[in-house]
Formats: structure tokens, C-alpha cells, sequence
């Protein structure tokens, strides 16, 4: 028995671009224009859909209205009402919706056709619906970014030398000045790569809809955190500060030079020993930036139920709020599954890993029939059976 992938093919190129020639020239380095991406693109919901997913319970919605350079900045969190919507201005306004595709599964094919990137790198699809002049401010982020013109016209504006002083007293993070040094307008199907820690500012020339596929980019202090948390879950607290040769101490209270680096070594020594090891990592990279977790079916499944579903024709659907990942493990793998761990064989973790829709084909497996039971029991599968009318 195999499980059959259903996914769109990470792209070759990138318009005119082969997707070798962005990575060695572009990927983390240099802002890049992408003209054509996606040729003569319709997106698969509109601005209506968009608002109206901004107002349900669970998805995460922020509305900003101003302008440059005037800050006039105001932030307002979702969900919001449906009169909130519609008492908007015809023009400074930006609604933004985060995690698109988990509240709308087929887009899961935009973020797999940038599949040529390693696939735990990928976090979401957000969705911006701006009013013309809508903007968001100059900012920096500190990430990888896919900026997909899906409707309408947006103009950015790009530096990368710039001054970082911010606008005091704003919820939102603007840059208090801004001097673009290139401007590009982006039509439907476009695609703007701006790498970490370059200043933009994307202004809506009229309604239109704008498409952000982010990289995650765990920080330092996102990593420190989740280490020790780690460390102490499974009662591994390393090693301890220890001062041998110590000599006088001539000021009380002080913490001196000497302490400062002892404790640097110590840490760095968690960090870069065993403590980081591949468990870890597949577990903290597999919740990174999650905001909801996938939740277990009322009625569990046997095994012989999960092989006659899929062998009649079930579809296996990826939980939109579950993300995979594996790593090696004594010559098999250990598949992350929005923070759990699995030791299955590597060639049924990579077909897991490789898309979010498949079908079976061939013969029952025991072994893998366990794996899909048991993932469709925790609530990070599910089964799509076949309509009895077909």
C-alpha cells in the first residue's frame, strides 16, 4: 500500500526567473520583482470572502487605517461585526486576516508551489484587502517574504538603507521616516521577495488584494525560550554554574567580568551540545507560530475501519492546523506532527511531509495503515470518505 500525493508542484521558475538563479542570487539577500508568477491568476476568494472570514471567532484579523507621512495610525483587532466592515471609507483602510489557508484549505496549493524552499520553513498565507491608499506604514520585517498581487494594484516602495527610529507612542511598528529608493507597481499574478530587514511600504493604488506567503524565522530568544522549557519538561537541566579558581571578591554584590563569561560559556554550551538535538527541534519547529491546535475526533477509528475507507476510495486530508515535519532515526524517521512524535519508515514520513491531500493505492500495509489510524486519531489526518452517489 502507498499513499498517492495530491499537490501542486513547487514552481520551476519564477516568471522569467529558474528558481536556481533566485536562490543563489536573491533567496536572503536582495529584494526581487517577479513579474508573472502566476500567469493570468484569479484568486480563489475575494474581498467579500476575506471580510467575511475576518469576522469569525477563530481567525486573526487586525484593521489599519492612516497614511504616510502624516501617522495617523490606528490599530482595531477582530473578529470584527459585520457592520464594523461596512461602515469603512472608500479609501486608508487595510484588513489584514493571517492563516488564510488553514479557514480555506485549497489554498494550501499557493504555499506548496513554494515548495522548492524546505517545507517546515513555510508559516502561512496572510490575506490583505485594501481600500485605494490603504497602507499598512513603512516597516522592516524580519523574515522572508512572498508578496502575491492577487487583485487590484499595489505600489511598494523599497529601501535598504534607511533610518530605523520608530514612531513612538503607535501599536503599530512604522518607521517615522522612510525615503524609498525603488517603487514598483504589482498587477494580479506578480510576485514582490523581500528577504529579512528591508524597509517597504506597500500603498493600494485601488481596491485590491494583496497575498503574503512568510517564512518562519525563529529568533534567539523564540529558540532560548523553547530550549528551556524543553530542558525542564524532560528533566534535563545540564550542566550548572560552577566558579573554580575563584579568587577574592573585592566589592560586594558585584557580578563581575569573570561570572559574566562563565555563564556565556555555560549557555553556550546547552546550546550548542546535545541539549539542541533533533527531537527538539522537530517538535518546537513543528508548533512554531501555531495558533491553534488540531483537536482529536469525538469517535476514534480502528485500523480495519481507516484501510476499508481508504481502500473504497477515502480521500486523506492533512488537518489545516497540523504541521509535519521528520527527521532521521536510527534508519527510519521520526515524523513531528504539530508538536507529537512518531517513529515511522522515512518513505511514509516523506509522503506525509510532501503534500496535504492523498489517496491510496495498492494493497493494505499494516504498518502504515497503524500510522494513518493513529495520526487520524489525534486530529492531524482526516478522512474525506467517498460520496455514496458517485
Amino acid at each position: 500500500m502507498a499513499l498517492i500525493v495530491q499537490r501542486t508542484p513547487p514552481l520551476r521558475s519564477l516568471g522569467d526567473m529558474p528558481v536556481d538563479r533566485f536562490l543563489r542570487d536573491y533567496w536572503q539577500s536582495t529584494p526581487c520583482l517577479l513579474r508573472q508568477v502566476f500567469p493570468d491568476f484569479e484568486p480563489e476568494l475575494d474581498p467579500q470572502d476575506i471580510a467575511g472570514l475576518a469576522c469569525e471567532e477563530l481567525a486573526e484579523a487586525r484593521l489599519v487605517s492612516g497614511r504616510y507621512p502624516e501617522h495617523d495610525w490606528r490599530l482595531r483587532h477582530g473578529p470584527f461585526g459585520e457592520s464594523d466592515l461596512l461602515e469603512l471609507p472608500e479609501s486608508d483602510w487595510t484588513l489584514l486576516v493571517q492563516d488564510v489557508e488553514k479557514h480555506y484549505p485549497p489554498l494550501t496549493g499557493i504555499l506548496e508551489a513554494f515548495g522548492f524552499l524546505p517545507t517546515w520553513r513555510i508559516d502561512d498565507l496572510m490575506s490583505s484587502v485594501a481600500a485605494p491608499g490603504g497602507s499598512v506604514g513603512p516597516h522592516v520585517d524580519q523574515y522572508d517574504v512572498f508578496l502575491l498581487q492577487a487583485s487590484g494594484r499595489r505600489r511598494w516602495s523599497i529601501s535598504r538603507n534607511f533610518d530605523p527610529e520608530r514612531v513612538t507612542g503607535c501599536e503599530l511598528d512604522v518607521l517615522q521616516r522612510f525615503d524609498a529608493e525603488t517603487h514598483w507597481d504589482l498587477e494580479p499574478g506578480d510576485v514582490l521577495y523581500l528577504p529579512p530587514g528591508v524597509a517597504h511600504h506597500g500603498v493600494a493604488l485601488d481596491l485590491c488584494m494583496t497575498w503574503s506567503i512568510g517564512l518562519r524565522a525563529p529568533s534567539q530568544a523564540d529558540l532560548l525560550i523553547a530550549l528551556g522549557e524543553w530542558l525542564a519538561e524532560h528533566g534535563e537541566e545540564g550542566e550548572r554554574y560552577t566558579d573554580p579558581r575563584l579568587g577574592t571578591s573585592p566589592r560586594p554584590g558585584e557580578i563581575d567580568g569573570a561570572a559574566r563569561d562563565r555563564f556565556s560559556a555555560l549557555l553556550g554550551d546547552a546550546v550548542n551540545g546535545p541539549a539542541i538535538s533533533d527531537e527538539f527541534l522537530g517538535r518546537f519547529l513543528s508548533t512554531y507560530r501555531l495558533a491553534h491546535a488540531p483537536a482529536a475526533p469525538d469517535t476514534p477509528l480502528a485500523a480495519p475501519a481507516v484501510a476499508s475507507a481508504l481502500q473504497t476510495g477515502a480521500l486523506l486530508h492533512r488537518n489545516p492546523w497540523t504541521r509535519l515535519a521528520w527527521t532521521p532515526h536510527r534508519g527510519a524517521a521520526r515524523l513531528y506532527a504539530a508538536g507529537e512524535c512518531i517513529e515511522c519508515r522515512t518513505a511514509d514520513a516523506e509522503r506525509l511531509c510532501a503534500g496535504a491531500c492523498w489517496r491510496l493505492e495498492g494493497a493494505a500495509d499494516p504498518e502504515l495503515t497503524d500510522l494513518v489510524t493513529r495520526l487520524v486519531n489525534r486530529g492531524h489526518l482526516i478522512l474525506e470518505m467517498p460520496d455514496a452517489t458517485d
